[in-house]
């Protein structure tokens, strides 16, 4: 197998990171958080030749999930993840877009797999292991490569910044209490990717991230 490789399309008004993870020798890989813009992420899965084998969703919010279902049904693969605790996110994203004056195909989204803590998911050899890390969204789960020193964070996480907690089910403390228990201690020389602008290492935002040195 080849070395893990990420693609990232920022997608709808959110600019939300919908990331490719794949191989880069025989091209099969996952999608993360698909928000939206649909025919933008499959001309870039088609342009690029890379095979699906399933959509991983980081949590339930409508910028990186409202469009799924149709993704599920254009790619034939299973949605997995997040958390249960997200299950009343994915049930009103139909809602949430009317409220916000969403237009498009936002759909509400039942995954094929929930993923607790301790949890693995895969494609090739690929292995990664699934961290809950709630308090941006009670359900938000983190997937971390250990042999690639990798973790997709989504909403945790971000370079300079963390997850807003001023959502339904957010929570300020607990959201600090995932990145400094659950993320930080993998080490500091681990490379992340967001779900909104750039990405970075562990190590820097341990030192120099305002919100975790209040």
């Amino acid at each position: 197998m080849g070395q893990l490789q990420a693609g990232i399309i920022p997608v709808t008004a959110f600019q939300q990171n919908c990331t490719i993870l794949f191989d880069s020798d025989d091209k099969r890989g996952v999608l993360i958080d698909p928000g939206g813009d649909n025919d933008q992420v499959l001309h870039a899965i088609q342009s690029n030749g890379i095979i699906i084998e399933a959509i991983w969703l980081t949590h339930g919010h409508i910028d990186h999930a409202a469009g799924a279902m149709d993704m599920k049904e254009a790619l034939a693969v299973d949605i997995v993840g997040p958390h249960e605790a997200d299950r009343f996110l994915l049930e009103s994203l139909e809602e949430k877009a009317l409220q916000y004056g969403i237009s498009g195909n936002v759909r509400n989204c039942t995954p094929d797999r929930w993923l607790s803590d301790g949890d693995t998911v895969s494609f090739g050899d690929h292995l990664f292991e699934v961290l809950h890390c709630p308090g941006h969204a009670p359900g938000h789960v983190v997937y971390y490569n250990k042999k690639a020193k990798f973790a997709h964070v989504g909403d945790v996480l971000f370079n300079g910044s963390v997850g807003r907690t001023d959502l339904p089910g957010g929570d300020h403390a607990v959201l600090i209490n995932s990145i400094t228990t659950k993320l930080l201690p993998l080490g500091d020389d681990i490379g992340f990717i967001c779900g909104h602008g750039p990405g970075g290492r562990f190590g820097e935002e341990r030192r120099t991230n305002p919100f975790l040195n209040e």
